[in-house]
């Protein structure tokens, strides 16, 4: 399925800013909304960076992309969505990284009380110092 079919499907306007958008996230790393705004309007030419908010606004809305706020650091964006996925971010750089599930099934980790929620995801950050800034 396309990115304008997955547009459709979640009821959104397909536009070519917002398939710019979809694109420049899922081929980025993590990318912060000026990079994003920045590679979109290097791809499509003049877009607002309101334009950009709005439309990623309305794609995390939707489930289309994921939003990632590492404390102390700008909002991220990545297309990987759905799969319960957790990252490393780097204290020195702020590098960040994929890892997979913990352990076990989604959502790999259970509250010892959950408070009576229905618990189905967990969002874990996991903090250090990538290699490059180890100076491995």
């Amino acid at each position: 399925m396309g990115d304008a079919d997955r547009l459709r499907d979640a009821g959104l306007r397909v536009t070519a800013a917002r398939l710019a958008i979809m694109q420049t996230v899922r081929d980025g790393d993590h990318l912060d909304v000026d990079a994003i705004h920045q590679r979109v309007h290097e791809r499509v030419g003049r877009v607002s960076l309101q334009a950009v908010y709005d439309s990623l606004a309305a794609l995390h809305g939707a489930g289309l992309v994921r939003k990632i706020e590492p404390m102390g650091s700008p909002a991220r964006y990545e297309g990987r969505v759905g799969d319960n996925h957790h990252h490393l971010v780097c204290r020195r750089c702020g590098a960040m990284t994929d890892v997979d599930c913990v352990a076990g099934q989604a959502p790999c980790l259970d509250p010892v009380d959950a408070a009576g929620y229905l618990v189905d995801e967990a969002d874990i950050t996991f903090w250090g110092i990538c290699p490059r800034c180890r100076g491995n």
